[in-house]
């Protein structure tokens, strides 16, 4: 344990989080999503809500302040009646980290592919629905 960090940071998290450079992504995947058939670096985070998993990450990860594009989720496929209401907790735990920031969706299978390139997915066992986000990291200012 360390003072001043979530213990939601493992030691594997906080490594990965500090080997990561500016422009460097990282999904943290809600329980549906295909991370271990797409992620170069698994972290398993089962039993840990996706909010609680954005929170602490936020607390040490800046987002790409050249980049609009630094908080990404996955749209709603079309014809789908899921309403994602975790987004709203999203932009809470957003707003407080990165008052500037905006939150961007994309595409389901172009979200996949974006995801693919990530430099690590953080598995979740968040059972909602279209909770996947991608952060790209900048620099600590």
């Amino acid at each position: 344990m360390l003072k001043g960090i979530s213990p939601v940071l493992s030691p594997e998290l906080l490594k990965i989080l500090s080997e990561m450079g500016h422009g460097d992504e990282i999904v943290i995947a809600d329980g549906n999503f295909p991370a271990a058939s797409i992620a170069q670096r698994l972290v398993r985070a089962d039993g840990i809500s996706a909010p609680v998993m954005l929170e602490a990450i936020l607390s040490v990860l800046p987002l790409d302040q050249y980049d609009a594009h630094h908080f990404v989720l996955m749209e709603v496929c079309e014809g789908d009646p899921v309403v994602p209401h975790i987004w709203d907790q999203y932009r809470e735990i957003l707003s407080r980290y990165e008052p500037k920031s905006k939150i961007d969706t994309m595409e389901r299978f172009a979200y996949y592919e974006r995801a693919k390139q990530a430099y690590a997915v953080v598995a979740t066992g968040e059972l909602a629905q279209y909770a996947n986000i991608i952060l790209k990291k900048g620099c600590v200012l």
